[in-house]
């Protein structure tokens, strides 16, 4: 039998450690909702029962299938649909099992029975459980690859007219892994071309983990098409992936440059885009150290960074305009009152959209791969394509 590589052992340090986190949480709940009196009922122990074992057993595919995706003899469709549908169910049941202990833990008031009421109070139970399993199920068979052209027009002051309406195309957040297929990167590319734009890019975030199919993301970014080319930023998974160097160096064989602290003058009638990139700056440290040194002051100065983070410094140098990625637009989100709610407005305040600051510009990418659950919600995945303006 063949040894198993230390690498791929070593990164699935993290499937290891969510598969045992799932296990005893569920059997925790499970033990004690069966220790209840209200769980005594033959109906509702049958069915706690078949959440435990269902989700033992889906528990253990995931990680099988994760464990496997360098080399499967699984057919690709399926190891990208039930990776994700499996971590998932996983991580759902623990809510459910949550959940379901939450609602028989609510006291019952002594009152006269009344069939009304007890069917409402049915629903409502039916609701509790209905609800979020469908909100689950959306976010991972539609939402997740539901890829959407997002257009943005960027206003930036004294634009020079041979520079007013130059369109940008952007993909960003990859994460080409078993929860996202090359097929659903094609068709992100597809969508990228029939825009017409004049420049392509690609900012960060091209796989996720050491062993995802790199060549075959670049392989496929190849196929993106403009007037000027494609350039990018690398993003964070890149160096957890230990694979910056190698990316870029693929990369330019095939024709896509990578800014890596340099700058690209590139001219369009007769004006000047000064298009620079850098690598990722690791949140909450000092940012764009010596950045400034790339802007040209007879050129609209364009900065790629994978890290939003970086805008107000991006501002205080010079940066017309800054293009970024990283947050996913939190791959959940809620707006209320026009404000959204979601995990990444922990991290940054710029999370997805065009944001102003002076006479600046960012725009945020929400991506179009995800990292932890392969779940979107209220936050599609997108290719963007930017248009710059003349205020």
């Amino acid at each position: 039998m063949k040894a198993v590589p230390l690498v791929l052992l070593r990164n699935h340090v993290l499937d290891v450690v969510l598969l045992i986190g799932f296990v005893i949480i569920q059997w925790i709940g499970t033990r004690n909702l069966l220790r209840r009196r209200a769980a005594n009922s033959r109906g509702v122990r049958w069915a706690i029962f078949a959440i435990a074992i269902f989700t033992l057993l889906f528990d253990l595919t995931a990680f099988a299938l994760r464990f496997m995706r360098v080399k499967s003899s699984l057919p690709a469709k399926a190891v990208i649909f039930l990776s994700p549908a499996t971590l998932n169910w996983a991580v759902f049941t623990v809510f459910l099992v949550v959940l379901f202990a939450v609602l028989e833990r609510i006291p019952r008031p002594e009152t006269a029975f009344s069939p009304a009421r007890r069917r409402a109070l049915r629903t409502i139970r039916a609701a509790a459980m209905i609800a979020p399993t469908a909100a689950f199920g959306y976010a991972m068979l539609i939402g997740r690859t539901n890829i959407h052209l997002r257009e943005q027009s960027i206003p930036i002051p004294g634009l020079h007219p041979d520079l007013d309406g130059l369109r940008l195309v952007q993909l960003s957040d990859i994460h080409l892994s078993p929860f996202l297929s090359v097929h659903d990167l094609e068709r992100a590319v597809a969508i990228a071309n029939e825009t017409k734009a004049h420049i392509a890019l690609v900012t960060g975030d091209l796989i996720s983990l050491r062993g995802d199919p790199l060549d075959d993301c670049i392989d496929r970014l190849q196929a993106l098409r403009t007037d000027a080319g494609t350039f990018g930023c690398l993003g964070n998974h890149e160096i957890y992936a230990d694979c910056e160097d190698y990316a870029t160096e693929r990369a330019a064989q095939v024709g896509i440059r990578f800014l890596r602290g340099a700058a690209e003058r590139l001219r369009f009638g007769n004006a000047t885009l000064n298009l620079a990139g850098v690598d990722y700056q690791r949140m909450h440290s000092e940012y764009l150290i010596g950045a400034e040194q790339m802007i040209q002051p007879s050129a609209l100065n364009v900065l790629l960074s994978h890290n939003p983070d970086v805008f107000p410094v991006a501002v205080r140098q010079g940066w017309q305009c800054t293009i970024a990625g990283h947050t996913h637009g939190g791959q959940v989100n809620v707006e209320i009152l026009r404000r959204d709610l979601n995990i990444a407005r922990f991290f940054t305040p710029y999370t997805m959209g065009l944001y102003r600051k002076n006479d600046s510009s960012i725009y945020v990418s929400r991506g179009i791969g995800t990292i932890g659950l392969p779940i979107r919600l209220g936050s599609p995945p997108e290719v963007a394509l930017l248009k710059l303006c003349r205020t």
